[in-house]
């Protein structure tokens, strides 16, 4: 199944929600990144939670980037999205092992303490930036913090990856459900009681729900609506020319010294790991146009 997720109302408009199943573009990062199994929860998670946040976005223009950084060996997580929820994203280090948790990867262990930051670019001189501390370092906590502190929009946040035990990607994705100015009590003790009782994403996933059926049981009882749906996927917007562009910029004396090693230079896309090779010959062109 392709990954996708979907946006929905409840109680009269009172709450508004996503939810994402996610294995596939996790099992890409995972391929493109040769994760080990913790940083890949930890990166799913944040790419899940990227892409329902991308979808809350209003132009087709607008960018927003979700930034973990800890203490933790992970050192940091970074995934961006747009308003279509395609993402993508990476681990500063992907190679991180840790023993189990309460018989769980350990993602709040391999982030840390440190800080989230949240950036909208959206067309203006200067982008919107939310920054809070972690409280726990497992994504999906310190995202419903955020929520409440940096955007007042109290929140419930669900995120999980499951892998296999061939350490490929089992399942992921997630929800984020947000209750809008005056909503009534009776709704709030409905939906607190139903994610009381919730069981963990991974679970709903192995058993087989679908983004649809996990916000029926998350919205139990408050009349849910679905008013979209969308295909959403691991997309890397990098190409040679943009390479190009970037190596071409660099100053004279730089380019010098690269030139002056006389080796072929290898740039590689830090959110895709795609490699773009550019000759001696090419570099000299490049010098060439700052002459």
């Amino acid at each position: 199944m392709s990954d996708y997720l979907i946006r929905a109302t409840a109680a009269n408009d009172e709450i508004r929600a996503f939810a994402i199943t996610s294995r596939e573009m996790t099992e890409y990062a995972r391929e493109a990144h040769n994760t080990s199994p913790v940083v890949t929860a930890a990166l799913g998670r944040t790419m899940s939670a990227a892409s329902m946040m991308g979808a809350m976005l209003k132009s087709e223009s607008d960018v927003m980037t979700l930034q973990f950084m800890g203490s933790g060996p992970i050192g940091g997580i970074t995934a961006t999205s747009d308003m279509t929820g395609n993402v993508k994203g990476f681990a500063n280090n992907p190679q991180v092992d840790l023993p189990a948790k309460n018989g769980k990867l350990d993602v709040g262990g391999a982030l840390g303490v440190g800080i989230l930051r949240v950036i909208k670019d959206l067309g203006l001189k200067e982008p919107y930036v939310g920054t809070v501390e972690l409280k726990t370092g497992e994504i999906a906590e310190d995202l419903t913090y955020y929520f409440a502190t940096s955007e007042q929009t109290p929140s419930s946040v669900g995120l999980g990856v499951l892998m296999t035990k061939e350490n490929t990607v089992d399942v992921a994705g997630g929800f984020i459900v947000q209750l809008m100015p005056n909503t009534k009590d009776e709704t709030i003790d409905i939906l607190e009681e139903n994610i009381k009782n919730l069981e963990p994403v991974t679970t709903m996933l192995k058993n087989g729900l679908t983004p649809e059926g996990i916000l029926e049981v998350v919205l139990k009882g408050l009349n849910p609506k679905i008013t979209d749906k969308r295909d959403v996927a691991f997309v890397c917007d990098c190409s040679r020319e943009r390479v190009e562009n970037s190596l071409a910029a660099l100053g004279a004396c730089d380019l010098d010294e690269i030139i002056a090693d006389d080796k072929p230079v290898e740039v590689k896309c830090q959110f895709c790991n795609h490699k773009y090779e550019f000759s001696i010959e090419e570099l000299k062109g490049f010098r060439a146009r700052r002459a």
